[in-house]
């Protein structure tokens, strides 16, 4: 794994976030008087912008999304952000590529604010070279970018040796939209046939299968 680049996306990859994402996004609709009941497609939610969530899912203009994403932010940042755990072998994953000389970074559409809190939270910060998340302003929440300022911290490295491993299409498409190779993870939360359909190099159902994929 020497001199391989390995980018990681966050919510449905290296933890379970969707308890803590859930109950955000129905706080934030309760506030707004708008009632969900559906848990489980609220799960599919997961991995998109919140812009995005909100805007082609409840609400039809800029400022209903805005304060949305306001009292999204309000439960999150206090409760949500830590309702939330690691995935089984996550730990042994990412040691076993920093201890054969891999460089592994965070590519995420979670604020990097919030993304650095839960890496902290977990104790698992130091094994990233490099997090790079959305602006809390709402910029830079498409995976092209994110995945394009990682590859510019690093001097853009030969993409024969950078992997993006992910749980949604966006993870993939903005994988190979750089020319990386690419791993979908199964264990996330991807609608059924979703990874199938944006045909990533890897498919895997738990992340010690990740290791096989260098």
């Amino acid at each position: 794994m020497k001199n391989h680049f390995v980018l990681f996306d966050l919510d449905g990859t290296i933890t379970d976030s969707s308890e803590g994402i859930v109950n955000s996004i129905l706080y934030a609709l309760d506030k707004m008087g708008v009632k969900e009941e559906d848990s489980d497609r609220l799960r599919s939610y997961v991995g998109p912008s919140l812009k995005e969530t909100f805007r082609n899912n409840y609400f039809s203009n800029d400022k209903d999304c805005q304060q949305a994403i306001m009292n999204y932010r309000e439960y999150y940042s206090e409760k949500g952000i830590f309702e939330n755990k690691l995935y089984t072998d996550v730990l042994k994953v990412l040691k076993t590529i920093k201890d054969k000389g891999g460089v592994v970074a965070l590519a995420t559409a979670k604020p990097g604010y919030f993304a650095k809190i839960i890496l902290n939270h977990f104790g698992i910060n130091y094994y990233f070279d490099s997090i790079v998340g959305s602006h809390l302003r709402g910029t830079r929440t498409d995976k092209r970018d994110i995945i394009f300022e990682v590859l510019d911290q690093f001097g853009f490295p030969d993409s024969n040796h950078i992997y993006m491993v992910g749980d949604r299409k966006y993870d993939i498409l903005g994988g190979k939209y750089h020319g990386l190779k690419t791993i979908g993870v199964e264990y996330g939360y991807a609608n059924h046939g979703e990874l199938l359909k944006v045909n990533p190099d890897f498919i895997i159902q738990s992340p010690l299968q990740i290791l096989e994929c260098f």
